[in-house]
């Protein structure tokens, strides 16, 4: 009987490695991205210092609360119950190089402060329920800061209403719609190839149309972006609008 024992407890420690291993497997590591600029940049700088660095927004506030948590470079908490996930944006992974550095940056800005958030209208939140939106500090786009900084990486998830690309500067992109080997053109690079454009796609919403659709009509030149055939735009991850069937 006492055998029997033994050998039951041995294979429950055994099912519990194995268990263990696999979740460990299966963890979600993110898209990878890194950065190796030091958390010491920052030092010797207050958040004034760094705010003032920046131009204003003209993203609204809608809401406001204290940031009581800051999980990581694109993730916190507010005392209203919300989490919050920065819109457009990707910030390294706990244990990935950078981590600290982004993380620490947010904190200077938001921990134990009130911050400001603009909330997705086309989509309010993500599959894990945070709410997503931009971060407001002291006036200032902060997903836009984290992207100016080297801190993140443009991650554009259609549809939204924030177009990230419009911020960011840099090479290292996620892109969820798009080829992962093309970052999404901007207005400026697109308008030079619409006279041969047989479609117009729309950043924003991830669709795109014939010339003369209405909705083609009323979209706006920055959210523009001109293929010329419709394969091109069904290979960079554009869905065909309702309306006008392209």
């Amino acid at each position: 009987m006492e055998i029997k024992r033994k050998h039951i407890f041995s294979l429950m420690i055994i099912l519990i490695i194995a268990v263990s291993t696999i979740s460990m497997a299966n963890a979600y590591v993110g898209t990878g991205f890194s950065h190796d600029i030091p958390s010491s940049k920052y030092d010797g700088l207050s958040a004034s210092d760094i705010l003032n660095s920046f131009n204003n927004t003209e993203c609204h506030v809608e809401e406001s609360a204290i940031c009581t948590k800051v999980v990581d470079g694109d993730t916190i908490y507010l005392d209203n119950g919300k989490k919050i996930r920065f819109v457009g944006v990707n910030t390294p992974e706990r244990g990935v190089e950078g981590y600290i550095t982004s993380k620490n940056f947010v904190q200077k800005l938001c921990l134990n402060k009130e911050v400001g958030i603009d909330i997705d209208d086309s989509k309010h939140n993500d599959k894990y329920g945070r709410t997503l939106a931009v971060v407001i500090v002291d006036g200032k786009n902060l997903n836009e800061m984290l992207l100016k900084e080297g801190l993140a990486e443009i991650m554009y998830m259609p549809p939204s209403e924030f177009n990230p690309y419009n911020w960011g500067t840099g090479d290292t992109h996620v892109d969820t719609t798009h080829s992962s080997s093309q970052s999404a053109p901007t207005s400026a690079q697109s308008t030079s190839s619409s006279d041969a454009a047989k479609y117009i796609g729309n950043a924003n919403s991830g669709k795109f149309h014939v010339q003369d659709c209405i909705a083609a009509k009323k979209m706006s030149e920055a959210n523009k972006v001109f293929f010329e055939s419709r394969d091109d735009a069904t290979n960079q991850g554009y869905t065909p609008c309702k309306m006008c069937n392209p």
